[in-house]
């Protein structure tokens, strides 16, 4: 009898370890939660809004942070040079993926430091005209993404200026002399000025101390109103150049929508929350197989235009109003 008590207990105690170890064994087989590597230009504050637009995306393929993926952050703090040091970061974090929003310069910098951990990139410029990729519909490699196509709507800002202020004969363009898609945007500029007859001065600014000293130039031109050309660095500093505009009363036309809302008095571009959306959306997919290389460049075909009505009665613009008409929104 005490043999077989024995015995029973034994197995009690042999049974009990292997189901305390059941939930231990199946934790171990669970895949490991994907890492996803976010190459962000700027700094957590300036992308708020586009990193809500990402993390929205991505829960339209079933992600959230903490749920299921982790997201680990590289902040540049706007100096771009560090975006290649931040990219091989990230890589050597073995990330399952790398997105490189923004801009030209995070893309890149994503692409010289990986050829096989996938990259979504989210820009306003042309990705085949930049040697990003060779084909929008396969993009081939490892990367693919999101272009709001910005670059090319830039002489169409100058269009809408020349619309606005048409007595205007000098107007300027700002740009940004490190932006690898400046002299393109320059040339078609110019293209477009001279179809306008009007004659274009270039400022030039890639960090924020420039913006004053470029605005000093603009005064001593006279011109008659500012283009901003797309750039990613512009683009998250479209409060402050805002602020330039309206304490010097120019006239100005901006890729982002923050700009007219902050007191500039025109935005003409693709939505910026739309394509991190997009991005977010792309990232998903390749979480959940997709390749790359099969994945179309995505385009941001709807332009938005925001027009400020209360610094045009400020500068005494009167809008045309067929250009009324055409904006999507009126801020007053």
């Amino acid at each position: 009898m005490a043999s077989y008590i024995g015995r029973r207990k034994f197995l009690a105690t042999l049974l009990g370890g292997a189901a305390a170890a059941w939930p231990l064994a199946a934790r171990a087989q669970q895949p490991a939660m994907p890492v996803i590597g976010y190459l962000g230009p700027e700094s957590p504050a300036v992308f708020a809004s586009r990193v809500r637009a990402f993390r929205q995306g991505l829960g339209e393929t079933g992600y959230a942070e903490g749920r299921n993926v982790a997201i680990e952050f590289r902040w540049a703090e706007g100096q771009h040079n560090r975006l290649p040091e931040l990219a091989a970061d990230l890589v050597g974090r073995q990330v399952a993926i790398i997105v490189a929003p923004g801009g030209a310069p995070g893309a890149l910098a994503a692409k010289s430091a990986t050829t096989t951990i996938p990259i979504v990139f989210e820009m306003g410029a042309d990705p085949v005209a930049i040697g990003l990729v060779g084909n929008m519909n396969r993009p081939g490699g490892n990367l693919t993404g999101v272009s709001s196509l910005n670059v090319q709507v830039t002489p169409k800002r100058l269009e809408i200026l020349h619309e606005v202020v048409p007595t205007a004969a000098e107007v300027a363009v700002l740009v940004n002399p490190t932006s690898p898609t400046t002299d393109s945007q320059l040339q078609n500029l110019q293209a477009a000025a001279r179809a306008f007859s009007l004659q274009l001065h270039v400022l030039h600014a890639s960090t924020e101390r420039d913006f004053d000293a470029a605005f000093v130039t603009l005064l001593q031109l006279r011109a008659g109103g500012l283009v901003v050309a797309s750039d990613g660095f512009f683009a998250t500093h479209s409060e402050q150049l805002a602020a330039l505009t309206v304490r010097h009363a120019v006239p100005a036309i901006h890729q982002s929508r923050d700009f007219a809302i902050a007191g500039g008095l025109m935005s003409y571009a693709g939505s910026f929350l739309e394509s991190h959306r997009q991005a977010g959306v792309y990232t998903g997919r390749i979480l959940k197989g997709d390749k790359p290389a099969d994945l179309a460049v995505q385009r941001v075909t709807k332009v938005e235009l925001f027009i400020n009505l209360k610094t045009a009665k400020n500068l005494g613009i009167t809008f045309p109003l067929s250009l009324l008409g055409r904006a999507d929104q009126l801020i007053e």
